[in-house]
């Protein structure tokens, strides 16, 4: 191979690493999730996720992984990024079984959000259980990711999470969807129309931070807004969403990651009357 051959080899693959870092990520989280799972010791568990497909590099070399602890000590207290600004609106909404997780995937427009004045629109959303971000080192016993993607591209995460106690009315809406799932092993139900907006928050306190999608590809640069309220659902809609997944799993969440050095910020609102 001759020299200019060579240095433009190097060329092209210098082009091609620094693509993959700046480009922003994309709400493709993995469909089909076969190619990998949560056992700690396997060779497709979590620690080996980023050697099982090249494109998969950033679940071990990445520096902004999610999820990470919320460590009030390393949380910087603010009251200007404002309230989170949601537009929902019912839609058609499928539930799709892709292996360790149950997502329900809005087919029409199911709204938005605006952060720092981008439009994210609303993709779909799924539970991991227990939760994947931990308050003060501690997991709760479930957590639903809200993924939203702007028309460019970018990819914003809404994350609540929950503790046993009172049902969870969202859930208990989908509760026949949920039990009809368990009793097949079709990869897709039909949900019918699905309100987003019952999705419960209940405060306007949030965490704030960039991280990366959870589960393969692992990308980065991923907006992350964790409500700082933790709400409540039963032992038994928890156990429900591992049931319909057929997967003969505990769990499917990732362990915490290294926060290095990135910035978790804790929007306050001045006003007391949260």
């Amino acid at each position: 191979m001759g020299k200019l051959a060579i240095q433009l080899l190097f060329l092209i693959t210098f082009f091609l690493v620094l693509v993959s870092r700046i480009l922003p990520a994309t709400s493709q989280e993995v469909e089909d999730e076969a190619d990998f799972n949560y056992d700690p010791n396997g060779e497709k568990g979590p620690a080996n996720w980023g050697r099982i497909h090249p494109e998969w590099g950033a679940c071990s070399n990445g520096s902004m992984q999610s999820p990470i602890d919320l460590l009030s000590e390393r949380v910087d207290v603010v009251s200007h990024l404002g309230r989170l600004s949601r537009s929902y609106k019912p839609a058609n909404a499928t539930l799709r079984n892709r292996g360790h997780d149950m997502m329900l995937k809005w087919e029409g427009a199911a709204g938005s959000i605006e952060i720092n004045g981008t439009e994210y629109l609303l993709k779909q959303c799924h539970w991991h259980s227990p939760s994947e971000h931990t308050i003060n080192g501690k997991r709760l016993a479930l957590e639903v990711h809200m993924v939203h993607e702007s028309l460019d591209g970018k990819v914003a995460v809404v994350g609540i999470m929950y503790m046993i106690g009172r049902p969870d009315s969202f859930l208990s809406s989908l509760t026949k969807q949920l039990q009809s799932v368990a009793g097949t092993y079709e990869r897709d139900t039909v949900a019918g129309v699905v309100d987003p907006r019952n999705i419960k928050i209940g405060s306007r306190k949030y965490y704030r931070y960039i991280g990366s999608l959870t589960i393969p590809p692992c990308t980065e640069n991923v907006l992350w807004t964790i409500v700082r309220k933790v709400r409540t659902a039963t032992r038994e809609q928890v156990r429900m969403l591992r049931v319909a997944v057929h997967d003969e799993s505990d769990t499917n969440a990732r362990q915490i990651q290294p926060i290095n050095s990135r910035t978790v910020k804790l929007f306050r609102p001045e006003d007391k009357d949260d």
